[in-house]
């Protein structure tokens, strides 16, 4: 983690494959697929996240080889394509990486780590999961104050930056009363 305790792009990846096989245990090549399908559909094609090896799970003990039915167990890398499922640490782990900070910056990261956190929110307890939308609330408010400073000192200059920040301003302000919605309902 950061020294902020915000996800590293590789934690993002760590979470994405542990919430993902936290719902069902699945093969090593359906594992990484789903995380490619994820993760690029958020943030388009990188190569430079999709690094973080599946197998390196495997031998910190947060994922493991499920014994086929009737046959004798193989390894658990991506050339036997093993199915895998999720340890007790692998649990842990998910938990620690879902109550992760959120940098208040709008980042292509943080749109990422947002929309893990929404997708595997669930997997919290009621008490941690009430603190990240806790969370996911103050840094929409953080951001919201740091544009309308910006807005605020170039209110006065020529051009189109003020009607693209009241744009984006609006955007966050909606975003903060869903967030507000949803942490009632949940």
């Amino acid at each position: 983690m950061f020294t902020d305790n915000t996800l590293t792009p590789r934690e993002a990846i760590r979470l994405c494959a542990l919430g993902t096989l936290a719902a069902e245990p699945m093969r090593y090549s359906a594992l990484a697929n789903a995380i490619r399908h994820f993760v690029s559909r958020i943030l388009g094609p990188s190569l430079d996240l999709m690094g973080t090896s599946i197998e390196l799970l495997r031998l910190e003990g947060l994922v493991r080889a499920v014994p086929p039915t009737g046959g004798p167990m193989t390894g658990a890398g991506p050339e036997d394509d093993a199915r895998l499922e999720i340890t007790d640490a692998g649990r842990n782990e998910l938990r620690n990486l879902l109550i992760a900070n959120i940098r208040a910056a709008s980042t292509d990261l943080n749109k990422l780590i947002v929309a893990l956190k929404f997708r595997f929110l669930h997997h919290l307890g009621e008490a941690d999961r009430q603190a990240q939308l806790d969370l996911l609330v103050e840094s929409c408010e953080k951001e919201l104050a740091r544009l309308e400073d910006l807005r605020a000192h170039h209110a006065g200059d020529p051009g189109a930056l003020a009607a693209w920040l009241d744009h984006d301003i609006a955007a966050i302000e909606r975003r903060i009363a869903w967030l507000g919605d949803f942490r009632r309902r949940s």
